[in-house]
């Protein structure tokens, strides 16, 4: 059996959460599709999907190979339009959807580059902190960071993300220095409103064990650079990405809490709705967010530091 065919048909009924849905797509009984999934696992020698009767669940390794298949995918569809396309240039018009706070620093500077590069495509360029519908809304591509929950959407690995709980050393003198996640109820915590992306939490690894926290306080916002502002004037706690705060750290404007609990870097994304032919225009700008970002001196020039 085709390989490939394996890898397609597991990305797409796990995008779709269910068998039928990605046999009605494809054409075929859904049982085709089962056949595909049993030999890929076979082949695997592990579990990819948990199925019942009602629905269908990703295992831990299905979804650490799910990330890498759709990435996969992708650059062999680059792969062959490189090929097919010959001297076709990238032309229209492409919508992009960013986070307020990284879009302006890491998303924004790098259009006019790509518009160089690209004369014939012209950008709108969206900055929110609320989590854009991308196909309802008819976005070509949306950056995102941090964790990202379940999607149809096709997800991008761009770099890692970084996040630090920080405050001001006059804060600190008041309210005393937190030496355990579990104290930050004690303290004022400066949240990103429910209705933003950062649902799950501050995330710290205790004992080994990646914990998601809610604190509380008596100020939320759904713009992340209000709550910088806030926590600069000494107002509470943050959790916020190095990328934002590694030059306050740099020049003892904020300091970092709580460092021997950080959890692990989690990712920077871009995210493309499920299509089979995605236009040129929006590969070549994933590609060019990917290698931008990966450049040697990119971040530290950029004022990120470390990553």
């Amino acid at each position: 059996m085709d390989r490939l065919k394996q890898i397609e048909s597991f990305v797409s009924v796990a995008t779709r959460g269910s068998l039928t849905a990605a046999a009605q797509l494809e054409g075929v009984a859904p049982a085709v599709m089962g056949r595909r999934i049993d030999a890929l696992e076979s082949r695997l020698g592990v579990k990819l999907l948990l199925r019942t009767t009602r629905r269908i669940t990703l295992t831990h390794e299905g979804s650490a190979f799910l990330e890498d298949c759709q990435r996969l995918l992708i650059e062999f569809a680059n792969a062959e339009s490189s090929v097919s396309a010959g001297g076709v240039k990238a032309s229209g018009f492409l919508r992009v959807t960013a986070p307020a706070g990284f879009g302006r620093r890491h998303v924004a500077p790098l259009v006019p580059e790509f518009l160089a590069a690209h004369p014939e495509v012209s950008v709108s360029l969206n900055l929110s902190d609320r989590v854009v519908d991308i196909a309802g809304e008819g976005y070509d591509c949306a950056v995102r960071v941090g964790d990202l929950p379940d999607s149809s959407l096709v997800s991008v690995r761009l770099a890692d993300n970084r996040r630090l709980c920080v405050a001001t050393p006059a804060y600190l003198k008041r309210a005393g220095m937190p030496q355990h996640p579990s104290e930050l109820s004690r303290h004022a915590c400066l949240m990103l409103s429910s209705d933003a992306s950062q649902t799950r939490g501050w995330a710290f690894n205790i004992d080994g064990e990646i914990t998601h926290l809610r604190p509380t306080g008596r100020l939320d916002c759904s713009d992340g650079q209000v709550l910088r502002d806030w926590c600069l004037r000494g107002l509470g706690l943050a959790w916020r990405s190095t990328w934002e705060v590694e030059q306050d750290i740099a020049a003892g404007r904020l300091q970092t809490v709580l460092e021997d609990f950080a959890a692990p870097p989690n990712g920077i994304y871009a995210l493309v709705p499920q299509r089979k032919h995605l236009p040129l225009r929006v590969r070549l700008w994933v590609d060019f967010l990917k290698l931008s970002y990966a450049r040697p001196d990119y971040w530290s020039a950029s004022g990120m530091g470390g990553r």
